[in-house]
């Protein structure tokens, strides 16, 4: 894209003009404050004077490069180096917040506070401040002060105790590879942040926006609350994997492969599962007679539309064991994507399992936007991320690499009306750090028993 292009684009960016402070480390804090870069804003992000963002040198994979870790959550956005405890650095935060919309932390439970950047102290330095928090668990919850980490927000938040198998050694709480505590929790804070901005439209006035991560992945977990209702009521669960021979207790068991609804879908092996794990497909079967009907004569078998073992739903729930083997007789005989393309035609709700191999080369993906490429230039040259979530009709995201650790340090405090011998004196102080790139070794990796 040319400069005329980006300069084009910007001029419809929806936070065009908006000022974010982000003092957020590691996942949940970050994605929110990238979406905002995204949509246009621009985002300031704090950093230690030595270390920076503790991702910057976590899962190193190439030599003298920040981590993708880092690179995949802070494209986009500016880096300042700051003491804040020195008096100078707390100076700077304060005159940068005062010329803010929105300020973002997710450090640890009381730190903005003691620090002297509570929510008290910088709506009176800048009213019309958004204010936005996000932490593990909710104020006044009696884990309010723990600190928390991607699963600990899945376990807390009913997450993990629904997923995984019943029976057999791997029957435990199971965490789910979405992240579920962290980027769901930083999109959930994106969407108070906006819902801010638009109300100070209105007020005229910033507020202070709480997210916890327990919060956020309840609100995703919001149907295992329905099943738990209905066990209360009912007993036992006929949508569940283990229905109807489980001793049921009090909380529902877990979910295993089940759709999640009162539809029954399942994954089923596809041709070439031998040799591949992910040759799979799963395939929704829905409650109206006249759907099954379809996948009935899709696949071939339309004796089973009579078939008194599943002539309506309440009955192929009772013998789903029975069904997925018939099914999978079917499915086995072709590859995931024929599979997909044909039982789709049919009107059968179906889909293969991707794995992220697959997903990486997605050719749909790689041009449709949702899979995006950035020049990060040094070492690490081009770098793959997922890119904005959704899509605008007259919008599209300019995307830019992220940040070295201070290296905006220089133009950020220019602005702020300081020349270059203050500049440099802040830097001999040790209140902001010279900028610095990328200095590390790959991670050492076993293969066969051999270092790499």
């Amino acid at each position: 894209m040319s400069e005329n292009e980006k300069n084009e684009q910007n001029e419809y960016a929806p936070l065009k003009g908006i000022k974010v402070i982000d003092w957020t480390q590691v996942q949940s804090g970050p994605s929110c404050t990238q979406l905002l870069a995204w949509l246009g804003a621009e985002v300031i992000k704090i950093e230690r004077t030595d270390t920076g963002d503790p991702t910057r040198n976590e899962l190193l994979d190439i030599k003298d490069s920040w981590s993708l870790y880092f690179l995949q959550l802070n494209a986009n956005k500016k880096s300042l180096t700051v003491d804040i405890k020195a008096p100078e650095g707390k100076k700077i935060m304060y005159d940068l917040i005062k010329k803010a919309d929105v300020f973002v932390e997710n450090i640890a439970p009381g730190s903005a506070d003691r620090n002297g950047f509570g929510w008290d102290k910088l709506h009176e330095l800048n009213p019309k401040l958004i204010y936005a928090s996000l932490k593990g668990f909710n104020q006044g919850s009696r884990f309010e002060n723990v600190k928390a980490f991607e699963p600990v927000a899945q376990s807390a938040g009913g997450a993990a105790s629904a997923t995984g198998w019943n029976k057999g050694p791997n029957n435990v709480p199971t965490q789910s590879a979405a992240a579920l505590g962290d980027s769901n929790t930083g999109m959930h804070l994106a969407i108070g942040i906006l819902a801010a901005l638009l109300q100070r439209e209105h007020t005229g006035e910033g507020t202070f926006v709480y997210q916890s991560m327990q919060d956020a992945v309840l609100n995703l977990c919001r149907i295992k609350l329905r099943d738990q209702i209905m066990l209360d009521n009912l007993g036992a669960l006929p949508h569940y994997a283990v229905y109807p021979d489980w001793k049921w207790g009090k909380a529902i068991p877990r979910a295993e492969n089940t759709e999640g609804g009162q539809v029954i879908g399942w994954t089923y092996k596809a041709k070439g599962w031998e040799t591949d794990p992910n040759a799979y497909v799963y395939i929704v079967i829905q409650n109206e007679n006249k759907n099954w009907d379809k996948l009935c004569e899709a696949m071939g078998h339309p004796e089973w539309e009579t078939d008194p073992r599943f002539v309506d739903w309440q009955h192929r729930q009772l013998h789903k064991e029975e069904l997925y083997p018939l099914i999978e007789e079917y499915t086995k005989q072709y590859d995931k994507y024929t599979l997909t393309k044909e039982l789709g035609a049919a009107g059968v709700p179906v889909g293969p399992v991707l794995d992220w191999h697959e997903l990486e080369n997605d050719p749909d993906l790689n041009k449709d936007g949702a899979i995006v490429t950035i020049n990060q230039g040094g070492n690490r040259g081009n770098f793959k991320t997922i890119g904005l979530p959704f899509t605008l009709s007259n919008y599209k995201p300019v995307y830019d690499k992220a940040p070295d650790l201070g290296e905006n340090n220089k133009e950020i405090l220019s602005k702020l009306g300081y020349d270059p011998d203050q500049i440099e004196d802040l830097v001999n102080k040790g209140v902001i750090s010279k900028a610095k790139g990328p200095k590390n070794p790959r991670v050492k990796v076993i293969i066969d028993g051999k270092e790499q």
